[in-house]
């Protein structure tokens, strides 16, 4: 532990006092202004008071241990290297008081379950998202529904990446479905490619995020990574890959199937979407929502479900998609999902 408690308080109202290692990594633990320390205080009913490399921590018992927590979890991210901000605050509360989908995640927190790659280190900031990056490292095949914003494709996109450097897997395979392939995407511009590559842009934005240009490239020519639309899958059989299908909300029974027996040998498939948003003809059921039903009791398949409550984009997408839902209308596709 990081933490040192030099003094508690008896019962009903407690003080803490803790004192940190590093005067350095204080800084950024507290934030500029102490606005850290603020956020904190926000969401958890606590005092802080900071005085160096000390910060007491007032109010009652549960509160005040469940305040130390989320400043131990801060600091041990700090000393991996990560960095601490708004949302990295946000992220350890969820993770330390349960305030996701999930209970609270027990003996780990936001800096043990790390994905490395080229330009970052990746982690949790729910506990639905620390049990997600887990489900992946633990299972063949791994389902992520819910809602835009809480990082489905992102940690997937990730952990696939690292996989690849940490040569796991050979090839690196990314997929969606073109929903509006036919009669408007030929209406586009340019060969196959140009016309397919517009859907595909959030796979290869995610890819970028993590990989340098010129990483990235090489490996899109060697064949390392690709990213291709879910119809170019058809008679494939994808081994020794981590293979991911996004926006998995848009695929019919049939494509689902498809893709799911695509599944070879030391490989592994992670499946994304929402199934509230899908663009499918009325009457058309959801591949994906079928996949849930007739998958959720198999072995070695995990299911993670993700709510509103795990999202981790800008705090007013959570309200945005409350105000959809709230009379019904959230069910009509969106351009923007998780």
């Amino acid at each position: 532990m990081r933490l040192k408690p030099v003094s508690l308080a008896p019962e009903a109202v407690a003080s803490r006092t803790l004192a940190f290692d590093d005067n350095r990594l204080c800084m950024s633990l507290f934030g500029r202004h102490h606005e850290h320390l603020a956020q904190i205080e926000q969401q958890i009913p606590v005092s802080l008071i900071a005085r160096g490399n000390q910060v007491t921590i007032g109010g009652e018992p549960e509160p005040v241990e469940a305040a130390a927590a989320v400043l131990d979890d801060l600091y041990r991210r700090l000393e991996h290297g990560l960095e601490v901000g708004r949302h990295e605050v946000d992220g350890s509360i969820r993770l330390v008081i349960g305030g996701g989908s999930a209970p609270a995640p027990g003996p780990f927190r936001g800096h043990d379950v790390l994905v490395r790659i080229d330009k970052r280190r990746v982690s949790p900031r729910s506990p639905m998202q620390a049990a997600y990056l887990q489900a992946m490292q633990r299972h063949d095949l791994v389902l992520g529904i819910g809602p835009a914003g809480t990082g489905k494709t992102y940690l997937a996109v990730a952990t696939g990446v690292a996989m690849l450097k940490e040569r796991l897997v050979e090839r690196l395979v990314l997929s969606r479905p073109a929903v509006e392939a036919g009669e408007r995407l030929g209406f586009l511009p340019g060969d196959m490619k140009d016309k397919v590559d517009p859907y595909l842009r959030p796979l290869y934005d995610a890819l970028q995020d993590m990989l340098p240009e010129g990483k990235l490239s090489t490996r899109l020519e060697s064949g390392q990574i690709e990213v291709a639309p879910l119809a170019f899958m058809r008679g494939r059989t994808l081994s020794n890959a981590f293979v991911i299908l996004d926006e998995a909300q848009n695929t019919t029974q049939a494509q689902m199937k498809m893709f799911l027996t695509r599944l070879g040998e030391n490989s592994r498939m992670v499946v994304t979407g929402d199934p509230s948003q899908d663009d499918l003809p009325p009457g058309t059921m959801s591949g994906l929502v079928d996949a849930v039903d007739r998958l959720d009791q198999i072995e070695d398949v995990a299911i993670i479900r993700f709510t509103d409550r795990d999202i981790v984009r800008h705090p007013l997408v959570e309200r945005i998609l409350r105000a959809y839902r709230a009379d019904g209308a959230g069910t009509a596709g969106a351009a923007n999902r998780g």
